[in-house]
């Protein structure tokens, strides 16, 4: 989740990220929180702990969104969440889908082809961002994150045998938009900087 101040919070010239806010903020404990429970989430899963499982990551997935609505809602945006955020959500939904593969509920084509869009668009973003190129995030993204957390929440559920089809086709409607909006990355960024 980006956190990005409202319009008109600051002025044009300055940056985004206010210099006298503390690391040790309530968004910045939240994102911490995320990462430190990842390990006992994946414990879970493949401890075949259903109900706990799926009752984190519904939790993790609520911290991501409640610590970006804290930091904007109260301009407690630094250097440190903008940077932890990304990490933990990504880290996150790796866990979830390795695991997954792990108990043999997931195909793992699905995992390398979600993992290889998510960390190749990261990588070729921020080497563009070192030579000063920036590239804005993809109109598609909020849906690829919401419908790969949906599709990892079906998955974890302790449903009956009978959702294993619906569940299975919403997870790759979750893979075509990620790969989608990873090619509309690359053209974003080919218009961008042409």
């Amino acid at each position: 989740m980006n956190r990005v101040n409202q319009p008109g919070a600051q002025s044009a010239q300055s940056s985004d990220v206010n210099p006298q806010v503390s690391n040790w903020n309530l968004p910045n404990v939240l994102t911490c929180l995320r990462i430190v429970f990842i390990p006992v989430f994946a414990w879970l899963v493949i401890g075949g702990h259903q109900w706990w499982s799926f009752g984190l990551f519904a939790a993790l997935m609520l911290t991501d969104k409640l610590d970006g609505d804290i930091a904007r809602a109260r301009g407690l945006i630094t250097d440190f969440g903008k940077l932890a955020d990304p990490i933990a959500d990504k880290a996150l939904m790796t866990t979830a889908l390795v695991c997954l593969n792990i108990v043999d509920q997931l195909a793992v084509w699905v995992t390398v082809v979600i993992l290889i869009r998510e960390f190749g668009i990261t990588i070729w973003r921020m080497a563009l961002l070192r030579r000063g190129k920036v590239v804005p995030a993809s109109k598609g993204g909020k849906l690829k994150t919401v419908l790969q957390s949906f599709a990892v929440g079906l998955y974890l559920w302790p449903l009956p045998s009978w959702m294993d089809i619906p569940t299975f086709l919403i997870m790759l409607v979750a893979v075509v938009v990620t790969v989608v909006t990873g090619v509309q990355y690359l053209i974003d960024g080919q218009k961008q900087n042409s």
